[in-house]
């Protein structure tokens, strides 16, 4: 019996020490305990979006599409993350040959490249950017 309670006096000796290791930044310990808070990097400049939209056009649109009349808005922080997005708008053609009209795109661009595209969404701003020629 007693080697059972002294098992059971170690086994929560060890959880208390134990757990003493995984203290947040504002727990109610001494500071040598708490972990520290994780360095987040410092957010980019805002990007030149009509240079990189212009240098990288063909990731942004298809070749075949022929993008005309390229416009770009001011760039924004992205909600979730370190990067900026940006609406970039076009005339477009289709593989057929015909006219598509305007298309706009919503870009995300990172270190100075754009690393996603998606079409916009009636959710998104695109629709009350202002924009301005590449």
């Amino acid at each position: 019996m007693l080697r059972i309670v002294a098992h059971a006096a170690l086994l929560a000796g060890a959880l208390a020490l134990g757990a003493c290791g995984f203290a947040d930044s504002r727990a109610p310990v001494p500071e040598f305990m708490r972990m520290k808070d994780a360095e987040q990097p410092p957010p980019e400049p805002p990007p030149d979006v009509k240079k990189i939209v212009r240098e990288q056009l063909d990731v942004v649109f298809m070749a075949a599409s022929y993008p005309r009349e390229v416009q770009v808005a001011p760039p924004r922080h992205e909600v979730r993350g370190l990067g900026w997005t940006s609406c970039v708008r076009a005339q477009l053609t289709s593989a057929t040959g015909t006219g598509l009209g305007t298309q706009t795109y919503v870009v995300t661009i990172s270190g100075g490249k754009v690393v996603d595209r998606r079409r916009a969404e009636v959710d998104d701003i695109c629709g009350s950017e202002t924009y301005e020629p590449i």
